[in-house]
């Protein structure tokens, strides 16, 4: 069959609001009173394994609060934190676990400008404060405020989130289908999603309802050219 042109828009901007939160509704209501300014809390330090959604949090909070014209300063994927001219009003700061000595030094001395002037700052690294391998005076700053471990979502969560996802492009997402994606796709919730975003097109573009059968034929249109399927996460 003949490969599928599939022309996807591009993935939405993390925000909370596109964030299911499972098990995390109390962490998500302590980080919206922040992102509103109804807050009294300012440090905030998240923590997860690899996909359990705590990069989208902190690029949602960082946009939230820029959004409201709070001067933000954002560092990712263990980057270094860029020049900065004045002390910002917020400092997040994602994977602090991965920064290297610099980029620690960097860190130390700009959350302790951020703090004085009573600013925010909101970090994530993979383990607790307490797990960090790292200088024990920013181990002690990043456990001054509220800790939350990120859960990630479990297979019944991410079927209910993806039915969510489902109802809100307006069509019903069968328990087989979703059970298919989850078995034979990455198992990632983006990914998931833009899964299910091209299998809505593809309804689309045929006039034919969302059933296991098509999404098997989708799957299959977009295998390379070798006929071998994409690659599958998990048994």
């Amino acid at each position: 069959m003949k490969q599928l042109a599939l022309t996807l828009a591009p993935p939405p901007e993390p925000s909370l609001g596109n964030f299911y939160p499972g098990r995390n509704v109390e962490l998500m209501a302590a980080l919206r009173g922040l992102a509103d300014g109804i807050s009294a809390e300012r440090f905030f330090y998240l923590w997860g394994e690899p996909g359990s959604g705590r990069s989208h949090l902190l690029r949602a909070m960082a946009g939230a609060l820029s959004a409201r014209n709070v001067v933000t300063v954002y560092a990712g994927e263990g980057s270094a934190l860029p020049p900065v001219d004045a002390v910002p009003r917020a400092l997040v700061v994602d994977d602090v676990d991965k920064l290297q000595p610099s980029g620690l030094a960097a860190f130390f001395n700009l959350y302790n400008s951020v703090r004085e002037k009573q600013g925010i700052v909101i970090a994530a690294g993979s383990q607790p404060p307490a797990k960090l391998a790292m200088r024990p005076d920013l181990v002690t700053r990043l456990g001054w405020g509220l800790v939350y471990q990120v859960h990630a979502l479990g297979d019944d969560e991410k079927i209910a989130a993806l039915k969510r996802h489902a109802s809100a492009r307006a069509f019903d997402l069968p328990d087989g289908v979703a059970e298919y994606l989850l078995r034979h796709l990455r198992r990632d919730l983006p990914s998931l999603m833009t899964m299910l975003d091209a299998l809505d097109q593809h309804s689309l573009e045929t006039k034919r309802p969302i059933t296991l059968p098509l999404l098997r034929e989708l799957l299959q249109a977009d295998a390379p050219d070798d006929g071998k399927m994409p690659p599958q996460a998990g048994p």
